[in-house]
């Protein structure tokens, strides 16, 4: 699998861990930035994280900022993207399999290293499970993203 990782400065002290463990795990890592503690504006990096699934550059991505907030509400404005965020590994397992999740967005001032690798680690191992309630489910939030869509256009 082709993971894209991306944090803003806030998120940056946890973008190696999550890196080796991706790494470990024996996916691809797609490193978007930041490289450094410098203040930068993390919907730029959600974005970016988004773009490379939507471009199918990227088969998830995570992404990490301070709360973990600001990126997954970033990236859930984006078609096609299902950011979840998640600071525990049952979250990080089930929203896959539920609702499957493609982005995951950590608090890199919330988490601290050892918790982030069990929920990388979950969020990796978990698939979809294609159950027809979680299909009919996902289905809805598709057709609510799509009559936005519409919407706007129409406006």
């Amino acid at each position: 699998m082709k993971v894209a990782v991306a944090c803003d400065h806030a998120g940056f002290p946890l973008k190696q861990t999550v890196m080796d463990v991706v790494s470990k795990a024996g996916h691809e890592i797609i490193d978007l930035g930041t490289d450094s503690t410098a203040s930068v504006d993390y919907p730029d990096f959600a974005e970016k994280a988004g773009r490379a699934i939507q471009r199918k550059e990227a088969d998830r991505a995570i992404v990490m900022c301070g709360s973990g907030v600001g990126a997954a509400v970033a990236a859930n404005k984006m078609a096609g993207i299902r950011a979840g965020l998640c600071h525990d590994t049952y979250s990080a397992h089930q929203c896959v399999e539920h609702d499957d999740v493609n982005l995951l967005a950590l608090g890199g001032r919330i988490i601290g290293p050892d918790l982030a690798v069990e929920i990388v680690c979950a969020f990796l191992a978990a698939k979809f499970s294609g159950e027809e309630r979680h299909v009919r489910r996902v289905n809805k939030i598709m057709a609510i993203e799509r009559s936005e869509a519409s919407r706007k256009q129409g406006a």
